[in-house]
């Protein structure tokens, strides 16, 4: 049975208790709460939070580097930081320290990707409910004939779902990157293609870091497409563009934070949530994004709160794609060494220092609409009294937004909108 065709029964019966009689028949399941059947095992979560709150902070930490770039832009910094804590398994020295420190890994290695694999398998038990559809995968290829040590082939494999591939790179670069690319390809529903482009491979590669997440959630309250229509987008204080904006009225989760405001969109069975971080200005979103920190987008949800009636919400359809080199990115974040050949220190994967990573890139693919979010990747502000508009909600200038996991507090995906038209 296809994964779409495991949702949809899940989501039909999850349902039928809904439309059940009173009394209960004792053969009817009782309602499953996604929240509560993801949680981690009393012995993962100590180690969790402090991983969560460390892979947030380079979620930030990233953004800040790419977001000098002009326009939109999307990334999965949960995905490069799985896909790097699987790679950093394998490397000492110099390199695993200076990949600590740029992730800001908080745990040793031994109690470090167990928990890792713990923060997937939460994600994977909410497919099961119906409300989303997340996949993610992550692998490395290293040249065929190294010895691969056993500790970190059982590493990736037991904590991270993956098996180390060979490759012949030496002899056919080309016929390995296409296989790569078919590989991120299949695992983001054809949504990230050509993720390493002609060139990016060679005869000289010996190690390739891959990842991949797909998403795709609907919306625990959907707009309706009837009531969408044009709407004026200010993309900056004096010029305004009319887009397709959604549109609907209902109570909503906001908080006040210095300057934005931010609303909770959440996704069916309530454990993913997109969050919009709306400035108040036209053209206060750079100030936001120098702004705003992991730890004030933490105090934000905390102070989340439900508007005492309904208001007006109007969001525009978007849909953004962005592709970034990371090597050069991450080893001006400090960790430059794993890029460098005769400096990387992999011996954790075979025994000797003859590897580095060639190749890092990252890909990403977000559309939101009136039914939900499909999103792919592959691989400060300070927090005032809560303040409740209760006017309305309008998205009609640039912002900034998270798809956030509610049972963790990982930030899966995060993005900032400035023209609607792509």
């Amino acid at each position: 049975m296809h994964r779409t065709q495991l949702l949809s029964w899940g989501a039909f019966l999850l349902a039928i208790p809904l439309l059940g009689c009173s009394p209960r028949s004792p053969l009817q399941p009782d309602p499953v709460d996604p929240i509560q059947e993801r949680q981690l095992a009393p012995e993962v979560a100590a180690d969790a939070v402090p991983l969560v709150e460390a892979n947030n902070r380079f979620a930030f930490d990233l953004y800040g580097r790419l977001r000098v770039q002009g326009g939109n832009l999307f990334l999965s910094p949960f995905s490069v930081s799985t896909a790097f804590g699987m790679t950093y398994a394998g490397a000492a020295g110099q390199t695993a320290e200076e990949m600590a420190n740029v992730f800001h890994f908080p745990l040793p290695q031994e109690r470090l990707h167990p928990t890792f694999g713990a923060l997937v398998r939460s994600l994977d038990r909410g497919i099961g409910f119906g409300g989303y559809e997340l996949r993610v995968a992550n692998r490395t290829w290293g040249q065929q004939g190294f010895p691969f040590r056993d500790e970190f082939v059982r590493i990736t494999r037991e904590d991270y779902g993956a098996e180390l591939q060979q490759a012949d790179f030496a002899q056919s670069a080309e016929s390995a990157r296409l296989n790569i690319n078919a590989w991120v390809a299949e695992r983001t529903n054809d949504r990230i293609r050509d993720l390493f482009p002609q060139g990016t491979i060679d005869s000289y590669t010996r190690l390739v870091l891959a990842n991949a997440i797909y998403f795709k959630g609907l919306w625990a309250t959907q707009f309706d497409r009837a009531k969408t229509q044009d709407a004026l987008f200010y993309l900056s204080a004096t010029n305004a563009v009319p887009v397709p904006t959604m549109k609907r009225e209902g109570k909503a989760r906001i908080a006040s934070v210095s300057g934005a405001t931010m609303l909770e969109l959440p996704y069916k069975g309530g454990d993913l949530s997109m969050l919009i971080v709306l400035p108040h200005r036209f053209d206060g979103l750079p100030e936001l994004e120098a702004s705003l920190t992991s730890d004030a987008l933490r105090d934000a949800i905390a102070a989340l709160n439900e508007t005492p009636s309904e208001i007006p919400i109007a969001i525009p359809r978007f849909r953004i794609e962005s592709k970034f080199m990371l090597g050069r990115t991450l080893s001006d974040m400090g960790m430059p060494s794993a890029f460098q050949a005769g400096a990387a220190d992999f011996s954790g994967i075979d025994g000797r220092q003859d590897l580095h990573i060639s190749a890092a890139i990252h890909q990403s693919f977000v559309e939101v609409n009136e039914e939900g979010t499909e999103a792919a990747a592959a691989t400060g502000v300070s927090v005032g009294a809560t303040s409740l508009p209760s006017v309305s909600f309008i998205a009609n200038r640039p912002f900034l937004f998270v798809i956030h996991d509610n049972v963790t507090g990982s930030i899966l995906f995060m993005g900032r909108l400035t023209d609607p038209r792509g």
